[in-house]
C-alpha cells in the first residue's frame, strides 16, 4: 500500500511485534469501486514523501489534529504505526509554535503596558476559566481539553495563565501520542467491520 521512509520502514517490524492475530489495516484489500480502493489507489500515486508530509500538514490543522490524521493515515493504508508517528509531527510542530508564540508574546505584553481592565462578562469567562484550569491544572486540560477544543487552543490559554511552556508541551505530547493512537485503533476496527461485511 503506502510507501514507507526506507529507515522507518526498518522498523515497522519491531512496532508490530507481539501483535499476531491482527491483520495490518494496510493489508487489507478493498476492491477498486469502492471510496476506500479509490482513495488508497490514488494515494499510492503519490511520492511517498508527498504522503507523509500530507498527513503531517493534515494533522497541524486545529479540529483534525493528531486523531483525526491518525484515523485518516490508516483509512488511506499507511502501518498503524507510521499513522500515528506522522499524525503526532505534524499536530506537536503546530501546537509547539502556537505554545512558544504565546509564551513570547505574553511576555512582550507583560513588559510593556499596564494591565486592562475587564468588562464583568470578561472577567467571568476568565475566572472560569482559570478555576478549570486550577482544578485539572496542565496535565488534565491537556489531556482532556481534545474533547472540548482543539490544543492549538488549550496549549496557549495554559501558558496565557502562567503555566511552563516547557510543561504544556510535555503533557501535550502526551496528548497528542494517545489520542492519535487512540484515534488510529479505532480507524483499524473500522476497516476490519467494513472488510468483514464486503
Amino acid at each position: 500500500m503506502i510507501e514507507t521512509l526506507p529507515l522507518l520502514a526498518d522498523s515497522a517490524p519491531l512496532l508490530s511485534a507481539g501483535q499476531e492475530g491482527l491483520t495490518d489495516p494496510a493489508e487489507l484489500l478493498y476492491p477498486e469501486d469502492t471510496w476506500i480502493g479509490r482513495l488508497r489507489l490514488w494515494v499510492d500515486g503519490l511520492p511517498a514523501a508527498v504522503q507523509w508530509l500530507g498527513l503531517m500538514a493534515i494533522s497541524a490543522i486545529p479540529f483534525i489534529e493528531s486523531y483525526g490524521g491518525g484515523f485518516v493515515g490508516v483509512v488511506v493504508g499507511m502501518p498503524l504505526w507510521a499513522a500515528v508517528i506522522s499524525a503526532a509531527i505534524g499536530n506537536a510542530v503546530s501546537v509547539a509554535v502556537v505554545v512558544y508564540g504565546a509564551h513570547w508574546i505574553r511576555e512582550q505584553v507583560l513588559k510593556r503596558r499596564e494591565p486592562k481592565e475587564l468588562s464583568d462578562r470578561q472577567r467571568s469567562r476568565r475566572e472560569k476559566a482559570q478555576r478549570l484550569f486550577d482544578k485539572f491544572g496542565v496535565p488534565g486540560v491537556s489531556l482532556l481539553g481534545p474533547v472540548a477544543l482543539p490544543s492549538q487552543f488549550t496549549a496557549p490559554l495554559m501558558v496565557s495563565f502562567g503555566a511552563s511552556r516547557h510543561r504544556v508541551m510535555v503533557w501535550m505530547a502526551v496528548s497528542i501520542v494517545l489520542w492519535g493512537l487512540g484515534m488510529a485503533l479505532l480507524a483499524v476496527g473500522f476497516l476490519h467491520l467494513i472488510a468483514g461485511s464486503m
